[in-house]
């Protein structure tokens, strides 16, 4: 499966899966010169912006070995940025991953919800 394909894939069935947990979903794929948010939701009162990663091989290691300190701080500066233009939102913020593992099938093997990355 291509990598496009695979984030796609695995980008639809975080979406299900927040969904399932709460989350009400306000965006997908927001994009600015700073950087791409795959997700941004509230969950209960709270701004989210979540970071999603599918692997279905662990040779290049597992999902959350991909959400780097980098990656975070690039997040949260896109996040930032987005805020400024949606003054209305809430002001607690939070930053969440969806890591998804997948066989060979493109089954779920494992699907979980990181709450509050740090970087």
């Amino acid at each position: 499966m291509k990598t496009k394909n695979l984030g796609q894939l695995g980008e639809n069935l975080a979406l299900q899966h927040l969904k399932n947990n709460g989350y009400r979903i306000l965006n997908r794929n927001f994009s600015s010169k700073l950087g791409e948010i795959d997700i941004i939701a509230i969950d209960s009162s709270t701004l989210v912006f979540v970071e999603v990663k599918t692997r279905w091989s662990s040779s290049f290691g597992s999902p959350e070995e991909a959400i780097t300190p980098w990656k975070i701080r690039k997040i949260i500066k896109t996040g930032e940025y987005f805020c400024l233009l949606h003054p209305r939102l809430p002001k607690d913020l939070r930053l969440d991953a969806v890591v998804i593992d997948l066989d060979n099938e493109d089954k779920i093997k494992r699907i979980e919800i990181i709450k509050n990355l740090t970087g």
